[in-house]
């Protein structure tokens, strides 16, 4: 939770109550994750779309405590990895805002595509913001790479 809560101040992430995390645990269709990296918490990943019959999971936020180092970069591999071969994910997908330039580079390096933007769709204490719109499928080269690595 305070890392959520740092990285959406830090406009970065959003942020959900306590209560929704509590639900969301108890609900098959979400997944949480911790990242670690040499014993200690290094961040987190929760996805959503685990049952769906569309078989499109949602990355509905992923951070990490101190980006910039790789990690964040490999702990989008073993996501995708997990959603592909584990959950059977026939497309993965995931907003970001604008603004945070350095998860775009990650994601289109990855294969992710942009498909669109949101305008306006979140409200904040500053205003609305915009979302842009992400995705990879399963034939596409970015997933071949981290199904077969």
């Amino acid at each position: 939770m305070a890392l959520e809560e740092r990285t959406c101040a830090e406009g970065f992430t959003g942020a959900d109550p306590l209560e929704d995390h509590e639900r969301c645990l108890e609900d098959a269709d979400f997944g949480y994750w911790i990242v670690e990296h040499e014993g200690h918490a290094a961040g987190f990943a929760i996805l959503s779309g685990l049952a769906n019959e569309n078989r499109a999971i949602l990355i509905k936020r992923i951070a990490m405590a101190a980006p910039g180092n790789g990690l964040g970069r490999e702990a989008m591999r073993l996501i995708l990895r997990l959603s592909f071969l584990t959950f059977h994910a026939h497309r993965v997908w995931l907003d970001v805002y604008p603004e945070n330039e350095r998860a775009r580079r990650v994601y289109r390096a990855l294969g992710f595509q942009e498909e669109g933007i949101m305008r306006d769709c979140i409200l904040t204490d500053s205003g609305y913001r915009s979302l842009i719109l992400m995705s990879l499928l399963e034939n596409e080269p970015g997933a071949r790479e981290v199904i077969h690595a």
